[in-house]
């Protein structure tokens, strides 16, 4: 491709709105360009690497036995309606009306527009199992869209879905899609981990994330430092075995606090540590208030508090519903005298609180000397806090240890959540009507080149890795009015061509510092440049990823250049 001829619009300055590297230089090196917030055009560059992206991905979805089909991304309520969605997804769902007032959704995911279809299609367990994917745009409301393409409302994503008649054929086309996801992310050079990780809206069992470390990740992978064991920290386990110590019992009593209602501020005014105090806080899980204990050194984690109550949705209880609970604000409640029929659930490391301090239900007023089942009840202890650097590793190996990650990828074991909902079932091979069993597997394919971009670039610009570059050579010629330059670079463009090398020709009649400064931006991984050299057939070349230079003669390039690219 010849630059004049195409639509590289490169930037000089960095975008005052763009906070990461990868959404900087995106934007500088002419590949997006934003539409609205969380909206972006792909501009030539950037839809040939999405599309070397969409080739690799697809390489290994069919090589793991998926098939590509492509589903509308206009969705009716309906479908929604009858897995019980339409509202429980949240305010991210896109919904709209139509002329005649039908609501529909624009896509965030498939699930309910794949069961739909396979259930009026596939009737019989000998068709099955079946894997299904595609790659097209989704939607999502987010609330704050931030670092360019990493979290946008429109992106491009691979999702793909599998039914089978029995669990043991689920758990082999999972095992085969997570090789293949590995496959796929190997191939792209990112350095990645898989985790264990929460299904969210999606709902399901077992699912695991694929993230990309990266400092700008807004996830936190907690792992073992010393094995293989890796979760995503809403889903990382705390195995502890707390043990209460042996400290003789005060009687309670209650004291005023005045203007002290945050943590810290109780310890401090009594003169104690924060793991004495008891953290006190009420949820609405599916409506039910259900009062949450946890050390005050520690942070209750929602996903757990979710899991333990079998809610659907689980949220913080407003100030209104505390008070007309408890008849106080939310700074001064605890666990002492409560009215009946409050659920009370501690996470266990409550039970190490001997003569601790918890709110006393009124305002301006805690108890001291407060110690779990012998001045109140709990109805039951379990693992609600997230876990802590430091902590043991869940797998009895090591200690955990935090890094930041990007998530590009997830894998579901749905099982049958969708299918008994919507009445998607089967004939078994005794003729009984069976729902069927469900895996969902997605990737970010936007999102997994902005990972690609945070991770492969220096202060000039990308250095893009060989199998997702837009083009391979960059080729130079410094002045495209010296006939020399000019014509040698025509012939090479040619020949490089002929042997299928993907070639940008910068013949823009710009100065030489130009079109260096805008190479580098691009960051193909080898530059050509044809200089004053050209009647002699000497040319220099540049290896974007080294910076390594050399000068290669016209008849010696083709094999130096199969030899950099192992073709």
């Amino acid at each position: 491709m010849k630059q004049s001829a195409t639509f590289i619009p490169t930037l000089r300055e960095t975008p005052a709105d763009a906070e990461v590297k990868s959404h900087q230089l995106l934007l500088r090196a002419g590949f997006i360009r934003q539409n609205t917030s969380g909206i972006y055009s792909y501009l030539p560059l950037g839809k040939k690497v999405l599309q070397k992206v969409e080739a690799i991905v697809r390489e290994e979805m069919e090589e793991a036995g998926s098939v590509e089909i492509a589903m509308p991304a206009l969705q009716q309520a309906e479908l929604w309606q009858e897995s019980d969605r339409w509202y429980s997804y949240g305010a991210e769902l896109m919904r709209m009306t139509d002329r005649n007032g039908r609501e529909f959704a624009l896509g965030p995911t498939h699930e309910e527009v794949i069961t739909s279809l396979l259930r009026d299609e596939v009737k019989s367990y000998k068709k099955l199992p079946l894997n299904l994917f595609q790659i097209q745009s989704k939607f999502r409301d987010e609330k704050r869209p931030r670092f360019g393409l990493l979290r946008g409302r429109e992106f491009l994503m691979k999702d793909a879905y599998s039914f089978h008649a029995t669990t043991e054929s689920l758990d082999e086309t999972y095992d085969q899609m997570m090789q293949a996801y590995k496959n796929i992310f190997t191939r792209l050079g990112l350095n990645f981990r898989a985790v264990l990780a929460d299904s969210g809206a999606i709902g399901g069992t077992d699912n695991h994330e694929f993230m990309v470390l990266s400092d700008i990740g807004e996830d936190t992978v907690a792992y073992s430092d010393s094995s293989s064991y890796a979760a995503n920290i809403e889903m990382a386990e705390v195995n502890i075995d707390y043990n209460r110590p042996d400290e003789a019992v005060k009687e309670m009593e209650k004291k005023e606090t005045p203007d002290q209602k945050t943590i810290a501020q109780v310890a401090e005014f009594f003169g104690t540590t924060a793991d004495q105090c008891i953290k006190t806080l009420i949820f609405s899980a599916d409506e039910e208030l259900v009062m949450i204990l946890a050390r005050g050194d520690h942070e209750i984690n929602d996903i757990k508090v979710k899991r333990v109550t079998g809610a659907k949705v689980i949220e913080m209880a407003t100030p209104e519903q505390v008070e007309a609970l408890l008849s106080c604000e939310v700074g001064s409640i605890g666990p002492v005298k409560l009215p009946e029929g409050i659920r009370v659930i501690a996470d266990n490391a409550i039970k190490t609180i001997v003569n601790g301090i918890a709110g006393a239900n009124e305002a301006g007023m805690h108890w001291i000397n407060v110690t779990p089942e012998e001045d109140f009840a709990v109805d039951s202890y379990e693992d609600l806090r997230f876990v802590q650097e430091g902590d043991p590793s869940p797998d009895g190996n090591g200690t955990i240890v935090f890094a930041k990650g990007i998530e590009v990828g997830h894998i579901f074991k749905l099982g049958t959540r969708y299918s008994e909902a919507m009445d998607g079932t089967f004939l078994n091979d005794q003729g009984k009507a069976k729902p069927y069993i469900m895996g969902c597997y997605g990737i970010g394919v936007s999102r997994v080149l902005a990972a690609v971009a945070e991770e492969f670039q220096d202060g000039k610009g990308f250095i893009w890795p060989n199998v997702i570059t837009p083009y391979d050579i960059h080729l130079v010629p410094v002045n495209m009015k010296d006939e020399a330059q000019r014509e040698l670079g025509e012939d090479l463009y040619k020949l490089l061509k002929s042997y299928r090398y993907e070639v940008l020709l910068d013949d823009r009649n710009e100065r030489a510092g130009v079109k260096f400064a805008d190479s580098d931006l691009i960051g193909l991984p080898i530059r050509i440049t044809i200089g004053k050299r050209a009647a002699e057939g000497i040319l220099e070349v540049k290896v974007r990823s080294t910076g390594e230079t050399f000068e290669w003669k016209r008849e010696e390039l083709l094999d130096h250049l199969q030899q950099f690219f192992k073709i």
